[in-house]
């Protein structure tokens, strides 16, 4: 993605590991979509009623690591605190989210996929929340 490249073009200083804030905001935008195409996955099967829940979380945690993502994007008048707590949501909304698909993994491919986007994403923001300190 341009993620990266955008980010060094930055002209004042950032005060985390400008590759690391890459890969999480790629990260949180892979999730982001993944959520939202799961989401839509499980509208179409047929036993969309026991899915209720597994679609719920699927755009809560959309919305959750987009939002991240685009707070991650700017940098002037940087609160750390702000950051640290958006990460945190995000992580424990990706946490909550694999474990919903996780549950329909076996029979849904799609969940599978999301998932495992979410388990990246959570630990993205982990190792991001750690730099921040």
């Amino acid at each position: 993605m341009k993620t990266a490249e955008m980010m060094k073009t930055y002209p004042a200083e950032i005060n985390l590991d400008r590759d690391l804030l890459a890969r999480t905001v790629d990260a949180l935008v892979a999730c982001s979509q993944a959520c939202t195409a799961c989401a839509d996955a499980c509208l179409s099967e047929d036993m969309v009623a026991e899915l209720r829940t597994c679609i719920r979380t699927n755009l809560d945690c959309a919305d959750i690591c987009a939002t991240t993502a685009r707070v991650l994007s700017r940098h002037t008048g940087y609160d750390a605190n702000i950051t640290r707590t958006q990460l945190q949501a995000c992580a424990q909304a990706c946490r909550s989210c694999e474990d919903q698909c996780n549950l329909h993994a076996d029979m849904h491919e799609h969940c599978k996929v999301c998932a495992d986007a979410c388990r990246t994403c959570e630990q993205a923001c982990t190792e991001l929340l750690a730099a921040i300190g």
